[in-house]
């Protein structure tokens, strides 16, 4: 039933409402709406109780803004205003979906309101319902075909449809309505005309964009980029003597850049090795101080030349001192022959400086300063630790560290190499030495907490990054607060390690709520870019978002999650802890007791000095804390708190693991690790043909990775178990099946395995797993096959053996004690320096099986990219 119309008085008020609510103002709206509602013959008036609903929202009263609004869409169902706010309303807590159906509704009402229109069109670019939002674009052109953004926004959705055609005409047809001068250059004509070259790019408009670009060029604030364009088409034009000159002008500009080299070598088109050279040395001498037209000829030069070039690049980086010269040279590490060549070089001017501070005892010339050879130990250092001869590696940074004990590079390269070694221990103790030298610098700062929560320090972490942080907030809670992943996603495999799942669970979840709020960030930019014309970022923006969730940190956070949430469906947490249990089994009546009084007497102690330790912090935290969530509930409600007791204990740890799942399948399907993980999901779910798209997804990617056989076995097993399966599912795992195993039974196609992959210890360490999978009794053969360790095993490193000790620990191969304690007594005279290697001491009880094997890393271990 309609609401009677509101008279003068009471409709002066309702458009104060409206200005309140526009204006922020939410507490003197709901005076208004009061003023309206207390009159007998307005206190059922919908749009108004619509508006006292949306009001609350805004100050966090959620439940009782929905009950308002309800009211008033009930007492009003023909009012749009009634329909917009219950719109608005579904929209601040993110049920998009809902909320373009209210604003649909609200349209068929008042088919030609503004502001609903331009909050559909928000919610549909949102939502990527990219024809609907072509369909309001130009509902909003027809209606204010004078305004900027309607002329924009309607080009932008043609061009989001691929229909670039229509998106050109539409741009072309507002850019003649533009009065603006040959001669003046105007930033926001020239984003549009920036604009539409990308369109006419990316519709393949070669020789179109050349000629716009040329057009335009005067009126064009970005000159550069109006170069990079017309090298860029010249090139695809074939007009390569025009091209060459392009990207000899900018090369001028900044010979820095690698991507002008490619451009300039694609023009000229170099037949030979020595005009290819040529290019370079002509550019070297009239930009002598420019690194990469020497550094660039590394890349395809060899032998006699190389080593010539080389020697000059070395020694030239070496005099001046320069930290970053191996991360310059690190990518020649792929070719053995450069690497030898670079090591015969570098430990010949080692040797050298040392008696004659000279690169060759056969010069005379002008002798080196001390620091050259302090830069050739920490290049040695660097060198050898990339090799895997860590011996080698600490011996040379020693000399360094002893010669030069200030320079925090030499600590932080130590470090490093114990990092590699697997001594986290160790390698955080030399990081906390190399911020100490320098306790104001952000980055050592940053680097040293890595490396304490690689180690599983996580209160050292955060302390180390409190000195960082603001001041009267924990440091968690305010790297939280600034989105830092990178903090979090250690922090929650450190907790991972630790078997404190509901810690480690707790950051996983911050960091897809990080994303999330990234996401959803977009609305700020729909109006923002079309109102200042920064048209090419905001594509770009879009285009990111799309894809957001293919980001590494996402990708960390997600494994994590799904790996603790199938551990805790495989051995779910109970109240007490199995320690308690096993304990209390062996005790009197008395005795137990006893046991648990003194337990709660130590909890009691315990929390009594933890709420003694924080309070201060707390009372300071209090107010800041208040006003924060005051203002998130503003903008998006109030938030659920994550409590790590709950996260651990969930009821389905499954369908939560495949929440975090999903974007990975949808964004990062060309990682095996996604489909592997899948599998390990749906295996436990018992979805038989979700676990065959999953390993036949991961066969396509890679047939020989070891993770996969192991799958692949499992799941070839669970199917022969199980006998009831449906008719036609039988048939299709029968066929697909059949494609992979190819008529051979499991224990030969798991020796097929094996024999294939001799020299690999990840591949012998899976085959050796399945072998015991498949027959207990081969427990002997197994272990021998998993901890071979003779010459011919290419894969002989820190992290491979880690992986076969951590097995040998996990029950993998069942009880293997013995085994465990010779396979580790091996690996600690390979590696003496990796501390799962080491003997047990006094401290661990001198028992190997004291070893939490949660606590190895083994995916840190391998050398950084």
């Amino acid at each position: 039933m309609p609401s009677v119309p509101l008279p003068p008085k009471e409709s002066n008020l309702f458009k104060r409402i409206l200005k309140c609510y526009e204006q922020k103002q939410y507490k003197n709206g709901l005076k208004f709406c009061k003023m309206i509602l207390s009159n007998p013959k307005f206190a059922e008036h919908g749009e108004t109780l619509a508006m006292k609903g949306l009001t609350l929202n805004c100050l966090g009263k959620k439940e009782e803004a929905y009950e308002f609004v309800r009211k008033g869409l009930r007492n009003d169902v023909k009012s749009h205003v009634c329909w917009h706010v219950y719109g608005l309303l579904q929209r601040s807590d993110k049920k998009y979906d809902e909320a373009i159906k209210c604003y649909r509704n609200a349209l068929k009402l008042d088919k030609d309101n503004l502001q609903i229109l331009r909050d559909l069109s928000l919610l549909q670019i949102q939502m990527r319902d990219l024809e609907g939002y072509r369909e309001t674009r130009y509902q909003l052109l027809q209606l204010r075909p004078t305004q900027r953004a309607s002329w924009i926004g309607y080009a932008i959705a043609y061009h989001l449809l691929k229909d670039y055609d229509m998106a050109l005409k539409l741009l072309e047809e507002f850019r003649k309505t533009q009065q603006i001068p040959p001669n003046k250059i105007d930033y926001e004509y020239s984003e549009l005309i920036l604009y539409q070259n990308q369109v006419m790019r990316e519709a393949d408009l070669f020789q179109e964009s050349l000629e716009h670009i040329e057009t335009y060029e005067k009126q064009i604030c970005d000159k550069l980029i109006v170069e990079e364009i017309k090298g860029e088409m010249l090139l695809k034009l074939g007009r390569l003597k025009e091209a060459g000159e392009v990207y000899r002008e900018l090369i001028e500009r900044n010979a820095e850049n690698w991507y002008y080299y490619e451009g300039l070598e694609k023009a000229l088109q170099p037949s030979t090795l020595e005009e290819r050279l040529q290019i370079y040395e002509e550019v070297s001498k009239r930009h002598p101080r420019a690194v990469s037209p020497r550094r660039l000829p590394l890349n395809f030069v060899s032998g006699e030349k190389f080593r010539e070039l080389m020697d000059k690049f070395l020694r030239v980086n070496f005099s001046k001192g320069c930290p970053p010269l191996f991360t310059t040279l690190k990518s020649l590490y792929y070719n053995p022959e450069k690497v030898s060549t670079i090591q015969e070089l570098v430990t010949g001017y080692e040797a050298s400086l040392k008696t004659c501070d000279l690169f060759s005892t056969c010069e005379n010339g002008e002798k080196e300063p001390p620091t050259t050879l302090l830069w050739v130990r920490y290049f040695l250092a660097q060198h050898f630790d990339k090799l895997g001869q860590c011996s080698l590696a600490l011996d040379y940074i020693n000399a360094a560290i002893a010669s030069t004990p200030t320079l925090i590079e030499l600590f932080y390269l130590k470090a490093k190499i114990y990092k590699h070694v697997g001594n986290l221990k160790e390698a955080a103790k030399w990081m906390d030495e190399a911020q100490s030298l320098d306790t104001a610098d952000r980055f050592i700062n940053s680097k040293c907490a890595k490396y304490m929560l690689r180690a599983n320090m996580v209160k050292d972490a955060e302390e180390m990054c409190s000195k960082f942080t603001r001041e009267g907030t924990s440091a968690m809670e305010n790297l939280n607060e600034m989105q830092c992943m990178w903090f979090q996603t250690e922090c929650a495999a450190a907790y991972q390690r630790l078997g404190k799942y509901g810690d480690a669970l707790k950051k996983c979840h911050e960091v897809e709520r990080h994303f999330f709020e990234i996401t959803d960030d977009q609305f700020d930019f729909h109006t923002y870019c079309m109102r200042k014309m920064t048209l090419r970022a905001y594509v770009d923006l879009l285009r990111l978002e799309d894809v957001l969730r293919k980001h590494a940190f996402y990708f960390k956070a997600a494994r994590s999650a799904i790996e603790i949430y199938l551990k805790l469906h495989d051995n779910p947490l109970t109240n007490e802890s199995k320690e308690q249990e096993v304990n209390s089994e062996n005790l009197s009546a008395k005795e137990l007791k006893k046991m648990l009084s003194k337990q709660r007497r130590a909890q009691k102690k315990a929390k009594l000095e933890e709420e003694r330790k924080h309070a201060e912090r707390e009372r300071q935290q209090k107010n800041q804390k208040k006003k924060r969530d005051e203002e998130e509930e503003e903008t998006s409600g109030p938030r659920e708190e994550l409590v790590p007791e709950k996260l651990e204990r969930v009821e389905n740890p499954l369908e939560e693991a495949i929440k975090f799942l999903i974007p990975l399948k949808n964004l990062i399907g060309d990682d095996i690790e996604t489909h592997l993980l899948a599998f390990e999901i749906y295996f436990r779910k018992g979805k038989f043909l979700l676990m065959l798209q999953s390993v036949k997804r991961a066969f396509a990617i890679n047939s020989n990775n070891p993770w996969l056989h192991e799958c692949l076995i499992k799941f070839s097993k669970a199917v022969s178990d199980h006998s009831n399966l449906p008719e036609i599912v039988s048939k299709v795992l029968t066929q697909e099946m059949q494609k992979i195993f190819v008529n051979k039974n499991l224990e030969s196609f798991n020796e097929e395995f094996l024999k294939h992959n001799a020299t690999s210890i990840q591949h012998q360490l899976s085959g050796a797993k399945m072998m015991y999978f498949l027959d207990k009794s081969r427990q002997e053969k197994a272990i021998a096959v998993a901890t071979r360790l003779d010459k011919n095993m290419r894969d002989k490193n820190v992290k491979t053996l880690t992986k076969v000790f951590e097995a040998l620990l996990d029950g993998s191969f069942g009880s293997c004690h013995t085994q465990c304690e010779e396979y580790q007594a091996a690996c600690h005279k390979l590696f003496p320096f990796t501390s799962a290697f080491m003997p047990a001491t006094n401290e661990d009880d001198s028992s190997i099986a004291s070893v939490n094997h949660t606590a190895i890393n083994h995916d840190l271990l391998s050398n950084e990219i």
